[in-house]
């Protein structure tokens, strides 16, 4: 037992800032951005919550080299009333036009992004931490 509470005591308490929240204005916009982010090679996916009633679909990015810091976390994301019927949000531009659509698989010449489900908000994200406020 006192192992146990020396161990605490010695243990650093590490505070881990919220991400950045950054609202896009369309599920089309969140679409475009994780496109974009999936062309350079990264794995790209989109996350999805539950808050306060409604759905959040989001994605991760860094701002790189943000004035003193390594990098700025920032939270890309779009909020729908309703839950997106599907498991995959897929994109697909030509000359003139862009398609955006949720589906349960991929498609042949559409960018698919997985949507992944999680049971609770991120907690190093604000939205942990606004449980009962309006975001």
């Amino acid at each position: 037992m006192i192992d146990g509470a020396l161990k605490e005591m010695a243990a650093p308490k590490i505070k881990i800032e919220s991400t950045t929240l950054v609202k896009v204005k369309s599920l089309s916009d969140l679409a475009r951005f994780a496109a974009s982010m999936s062309t350079l090679g990264q794995m790209i996916y989109i996350i999805h919550f539950e808050h306060e009633g409604k759905h959040v679909y989001g994605l991760f990015a860094v701002y790189h080299d943000y004035y003193n810091l390594y990098g700025l976390p920032i939270f890309y994301h779009y909020i729908s009333e309703e839950k997106l019927s599907g498991k995959y949000l897929l994109i697909r531009t030509e000359e003139n036009r862009e398609y955006v659509t949720v589906s349960e698989g991929s498609r042949p010449g559409w960018i698919a992004i997985p949507i992944i489900n999680l049971d609770e908000p991120p907690p190093f994200t604000d939205f942990a931490h606004k449980q009962g406020k309006s975001t």
